[in-house]
């Protein structure tokens, strides 16, 4: 899946397959300007930042058992953010620093560092990704991604997929190759 915000004319974090389609909202009430987005991977979970309310809130992938982690003038201006085990961490960009935030009670925030020009942080650690043994967009045997002349994209599950084509080719009947 991939999960994204938008506050155009409605403020919203949504979700989609990797190709784009099945797109589905999952938050659209009492939000104004959803930026920063990070996902807990093993438990489902969606956390946002919202620099408008200046709070940082929670949902499921489903849209259900939202709450919000922290809310008020502490974390004001803050861009970035990433779940890792207890703790949310993200930029303050007022001050430039990088701050931990307890992501169960919002109580424990911690300034850890200050960075020039931070504006996005990330956590990479080999836990926060499931390993799948194979996936529909592997290397085929004639070095194609998934069968796909340019772009493939997993869809509704890692068995599945969809060929898409660079910008100013076409995608063929047969839907792999690109014309």
């Amino acid at each position: 899946k991939l999960f994204f915000t938008d506050y155009g004319n409605t403020a919203k974090v949504e979700r989609c397959d990797m190709d784009g389609m099945n797109r589905t909202w999952i938050v659209d009430s009492k939000i104004e300007q959803p930026t920063a987005l990070a996902l807990d991977l093993v438990n489902k979970y969606v956390y946002w930042v919202d620099i408008y309310l200046d709070s940082v809130e929670v949902v499921d992938y489903q849209g259900r058992k939202r709450h919000t982690v922290i809310k008020g003038r502490q974390i004001r201006h803050l861009c970035g953010l990433a779940v890792f085990e207890n703790y949310l961490y993200t930029v303050n960009s007022d001050n430039l620093s990088i701050l931990r935030i307890n992501r169960y009670n919002g109580t424990d925030v911690q300034s850890l560092a200050r960075l020039d020009n931070a504006k996005e942080i990330r956590v990479y650690q080999k836990r926060t990704q499931t390993a799948v043994r194979s996936h529909a967009c592997e290397v085929d045997p004639y070095g194609m991604p998934g069968g796909c002349s340019h772009i493939c994209l997993l869809s509704s599950n890692y068995k599945a997929r969809t060929c898409r084509c660079r910008t100013g080719f076409i995608l063929g009947s047969d839907g792999r190759s690109c014309k």
